[in-house]
C-alpha cells in the first residue's frame, strides 16, 4: 500500500523535486505551498505522514505543527528545515513531531521515516478500532 504523504513547503522548486522523487518511490504525494492550502488539504484527505517546512512566510512550522496536532492528534509529522536549531528541534518533538530533519534531506532517510510513520499510524488505527469493537461488545450484550 502506497504511503499517503502531504508535503508542506513554500519553496515551489523544492516541493516539486521532492514530490517527484517520492512519487517515483511509489508514494501518493500531495503538496501545499501555504499554510492555508495545507489546512484545506488536511480537511480533504487522510495522510500517513506530513513533511513540513519549519520556515514559511504565512505561518511558521511550529505553529503549523500545533494546528495539525490540535485537529489531527495522531498525525505523524516530520519537520524539515534549512535552518535547524536545537531549540526548534526540542520544541517540535515536545509538540508531538515524529522527527526533525535538516535540508537537504537524504531521500532514503526521509523515505524510511515516512514508512515508519505509516506503520506507526496503522498501529494507532488498529488500537482505536480494537477499542471501539470492545466497547461495542461490552455495551450490546450479545
Amino acid at each position: 500500500m502506497a504511503e499517503k504523504v502531504l508535503l508542506i513547503d513554500d519553496e515551489k522548486e523544492f516541493l516539486e523535486a521532492l514530490s517527484e522523487r517520492m512519487t517515483i518511490r511509489g508514494m501518493d504525494v500531495s503538496t501545499a505551498e501555504t499554510a492555508t492550502n495545507a489546512v484545506s488539504a488536511l480537511s480533504a484527505g487522510d495522510y500517513d505522514a506530513i513533511v513540513l517546512d519549519l520556515q514559511m512566510p504565512d505561518m511558521n512550522g511550529i505553529d503549523m505543527l500545533k494546528l495539525i496536532k490540535k485537529s489531527h492528534p495522531d498525525m505523524q509529522v516530520i519537520l524539515l528545515t534549512g535552518q535547524a536549531t536545537l531549540e526548534a528541534g526540542i520544541q517540535a518533538m515536545k509538540l508531538g513531531a515524529m522527527d526533525f530533519m535538516e535540508k537537504p534531506a537524504d531521500i532514503e532517510a526521509l523515505t524510511d521515516k515516512i514508512k515508519k510513520a505509516q506503520a506507526k499510524k496503522m498501529v494507532i488505527v488498529e488500537k482505536k478500532t480494537e477499542k471501539k469493537v470492545n466497547d461495542i461488545l461490552k455495551t450490546k450484550g450479545w
